[in-house]
């Protein structure tokens, strides 16, 4: 039994990955400093796990712009050295990446043979950190995924109820497509690919594929459907507030962001035999499944 060490564990996808791995070791971000990269080597060293699973990251988008320099360190550098220490260790590493990567020019859902082109400090930094573990030549799954949301942590989901509860009007973008996807899906389908690697003793797994929820919307669209959710399963009351859809140019918004990053799911689909379920019925056992309680009394 390989011993699993979860890092970001109590982000909105390290809390789900405990969920799938409860006795892993689990670090949270003020028990892993990724911006102190030789004491993060040592760690790893004195741990020596069989099986890393990262989770953290430096995800705040728009202030990267102001600090790429600490994106580039958490996001870039720490994942390099988490791929050497694994490489050294013989420990599969799993981590994972955004859509953020890619300009979002092409109107076809993008392959992970489409050339990256990132538009922000983010995405450059998450693709250099792909590119670190890549270089290191050992075990890995690199999983790219898209607009991440969960019952924890920072994410569109819960900013939105929160504001949906006092605010009459909410400037939502419309001209930004993706695929929202479950934090929950994306941990649970994680368990399952590491435990089909680990069947093929990780023979011709190591590698880079997307993996987000199937369908696509804007994040006007999610914010319609999330408010009927929430009215529906009891988590909003009063009447919900007018979405006003906007441009991205009027949003005004500091970093960039790719105007399609819709991925394409096929090589995961046909290395490990699933894909994950359609955005829509997601965001409806996130409701059902009681992710946000009666009232959405969770929220800040």
């Amino acid at each position: 039994m390989r011993r699993v060490l979860i890092l970001g564990a109590e982000g909105q996808l390290g809390t789900e990955l405990r969920r799938c791995w409860p006795d892993a070791v689990a670090l949270a971000r003020t028990q892993c400093d990724f911006t102190d990269l030789v004491g993060l080597r040592r760690q790893l060293q004195a741990l020596k796990p069989g099986l890393i699973l990262n989770a953290a990251a430096f995800t705040a988008v728009d202030r990267a712009e102001e600090v790429e320099g600490l994106a580039h360190q958490v996001n870039a550098l720490a994942p390099g050295v988490l791929a050497e220490e694994a490489a050294r260790l013989g420990a599969p590493l799993v981590h994972y990446s955004t859509d953020y990567v890619f300009d979002g020019q092409q109107t076809v859902a993008l392959t992970e043979d489409h050339p990256p082109a990132p538009l922000n400090a983010y995405g450059r930094s998450k693709l250099a950190g792909e590119q670190a573990i890549q270089r290191q030549g050992g075990s890995h799954l690199i999983l790219r995924t898209s607009w991440v949301y969960s019952a924890q942590g920072h994410n569109f989901v819960r900013t939105i109820l929160r504001l949906a509860s006092t605010q009459h009007t909410l400037r939502i973008v419309d001209d930004q497509t993706g695929s929202p996807t479950w934090a929950r899906d994306l941990a649970d389908a994680t368990y399952r690919a590491c435990h089909l690697a680990e069947t093929a003793g990780w023979t011709g797994v190591s590698g880079l594929y997307h993996l987000s929820a199937e369908g696509e919307t804007t994040w006007h669209g999610l914010a319609c459907e999330l408010l009927n959710l929430a009215v529906r399963h009891g988590a909003l009351r009063g009447v919900p507030p007018e979405l006003v859809p906007v441009s991205s140019a009027s949003y005004g918004a500091r970093a960039a962001r790719p105007t399609r990053s819709v991925l394409c799911n096929d090589k995961f689909h046909a290395r490990f035999g699933f894909r994950l379920p359609h955005w829509r019925s997601a965001l409806e056992r996130f409701f059902a499944d009681g992710a946000v309680p009666d009232g959405h009394s969770s929220l800040p």
